[in-house]
């Protein structure tokens, strides 16, 4: 039965996204007048203006960016000249995200030492080469560029149904000690996150130390800021990522997409899936949810801890504490090499495109990848048709029932360049496939929160793991021959498609990048 709590949450929700919606309309529409009102004296303005755009459009020629976002803006600036210009300095040029950057510049330089520390104990890259000559490359570069640790003796199993993942996340959270992390792009305060919530409680009441994290955004629909409240009333640490406020602000557009469960830095969760319940289907709005997830224990842990006390000492002032949350782990007997590894959009180091990248790259016989929005770069195209050209076996799955309709009519206008070219494409029919996650030759594989989309690859914070000599590969592959029976080849589809609906794709992909 709902509280009251609960009944009023979502009006709350409702209402605080109107308000803002509002407050953001109303500045709309002051620059707007402010820009009317200047009207009279067009031609001077009209002169400095395309002057000024045309400086910015060479600006963005010259940043180091993903080229896709270079030319829409640059096509926007020349459209448009006075909105385009501001709309960029809103939101296009790092200075926008300074003080942001400056905060996790500060958490990174905390968490330095023990990261090189971490760097130097685990095995090196070079030791991966004698089964497969690929595998060193990846793990070097998310170990020398990357700077993620490299780990071994950690048991990875994988969770194709996220009940199970659910349960035994339950199931670690009761036995915790020492201290818990949660961090997730969403939490919806139903049936799902109670039941950890009375876990949390129970923990916290005995002297645990409970830490929350969740995005604003991601969780505004589920729930209001009476939760946090209601938390922290019951010992319960609790932060919010970038929290909404109705002002036009560029940092708005990056939010925490990761997911991460720690305990007693001991064991680990991570995955695809938040905490509401249409993750786990107790809610079906758009058919049968398909998720994933994965359960570490052992030595790997410790790079999940180290990636969430990123975000949660980029969000305060005081000194970030890091030893007591890396004690000595129990080694795992288990085969293989795990990377837990994060992605920020305040570098230019697109690291979850370029993990995707090398997998595609390195694949020799199959590389199969799903993810629920496939909106992609000229990079990451050229990287599987390539496969595809060199005779991999290059398969996508996607959503049979979208979430979204217009970004599930962007993701379509990308089926028919990579269908021509030998990528074989699926729906998922039960349903939304929200599962991020790839395999490659049997060998490797990725399972974390990273979409193949812009916003996820470059506008995000996210995360995932890497691993690979683990049985956890072949649990992963099974559930792609799963998927596959599950959904429907559309690949023939979309080879040859009419004039019409070619030029619609070209626009709506002409400015997916600013979706």
């Amino acid at each position: 039965m709902q509280t009251e709590e609960k009944r009023q949450q979502i009006p709350n929700s409702i209402g605080r996204a109107v308000f803002v919606a509002l407050s953001f309309l109303l500045q709309v529409c002051w620059i707007m007048g402010f820009a009317l009102y200047l009207t009279r004296y067009y031609a001077l303005i009209q002169l400095a203006a395309s002057l000024i755009a045309l400086l910015v459009v060479f600006s963005v020629y010259g940043r180091n960016m993903n080229a896709a976002f270079r030319m829409t803006w640059i096509i926007v600036i020349l459209l448009f000249p006075v909105l385009g210009t501001c709309l960029y300095l809103l939101f296009g040029t790092p200075l926008a995200v300074a003080p942001m950057r400056r905060r996790f510049r500060a958490a990174d330089a905390a968490l330095a030492p023990a990261l090189e520390g971490e760097r130097q104990a685990g095995p090196a890259p070079e030791d991966l080469g004698e089964r497969d000559p690929v595998l060193p490359g990846q793990a070097r570069y998310l170990r020398d560029r990357a700077g993620f640790p490299v780990y071994r003796n950690t048991r990875v199993t994988y969770y194709s149904d996220t009940v199970q993942a659910l349960e035994a996340q339950r199931q670690a959270l009761a036995g915790a000690k020492k201290f818990i992390f949660l961090e997730y792009h969403a939490i919806e305060d139903s049936t799902a996150w109670q039941s950890l919530e009375e876990i949390l409680t129970e923990r916290a009441a005995a002297g645990v130390e409970v830490r929350v994290f969740y995005d604003d955004v991601g969780s505004m629909g589920f729930i209001s800021p009476p939760f946090a409240r209601r938390l922290r009333a019951k010992g319960i640490q609790c932060r919010v990522f970038n929290p909404l406020i109705p002002w036009m602000n560029i940092i708005m557009n990056n939010r925490d997409h990761r997911k991460i469960t720690v305990v007693d830095g001991q064991i680990g969760f991570t995955g695809g899936y938040n905490l509401a319940d249409e993750y786990f289907n107790l809610t079906l709005p758009y058919g049968r949810w398909k998720d994933s997830g994965l359960r570490l224990e052992g030595e790997a842990v410790r790079g999940l801890t180290l990636i969430f006390l990123q975000m949660w000492g980029a969000t305060q002032s005081t000194p970030l504490e890091i030893r007591p949350y890396l004690p000595p782990v129990s080694p795992a007997e288990a085969p293989g090499v795990v990377i837990p590894y994060a992605d920020t959009p305040l570098d230019d180091e697109p690291v979850g495109e370029n993990v995707y990248i090398n997998l595609i790259n390195g694949a020799q016989d199959f590389v199969y990848l799903t993810t629920p929005y496939l909106i992609i770069s000229d990079e990451m195209q050229r990287a599987l048709v390539l496969a595809a050209h060199r005779g991999v076996d290059v398969r996508i799955v996607t959503p049979g029932i979208p979430d979204k309709k217009l970004i599930f009519r962007v993701t379509r206008s990308h089926y028919a360049r990579l269908a021509a070219q030998g990528v074989r494409i699926y729906e998922y029919t039960p349903g939304f496939l929200h599962a991020k996650q790839a395999v490659a030759d049997g060998a490797a594989a990725v399972v974390g929160t990273i979409n193949l989309d812009y916003r996820s690859l470059y506008l995000h914070f996210e995360n995932a793991c890497w691993f690979t000599g683990c049985p956890a590969v072949a649990d992963v592959a099974r559930d792609f021959a799963d998927l596959f029976a599950q959904s429907t080849e559309v690949t023939g589809q979309y080879r040859d498609r009419p004039v019409a609906l070619r030029g619609v794709d070209c626009l709506l992909r002409l400015f997916s990048p600013l979706m």
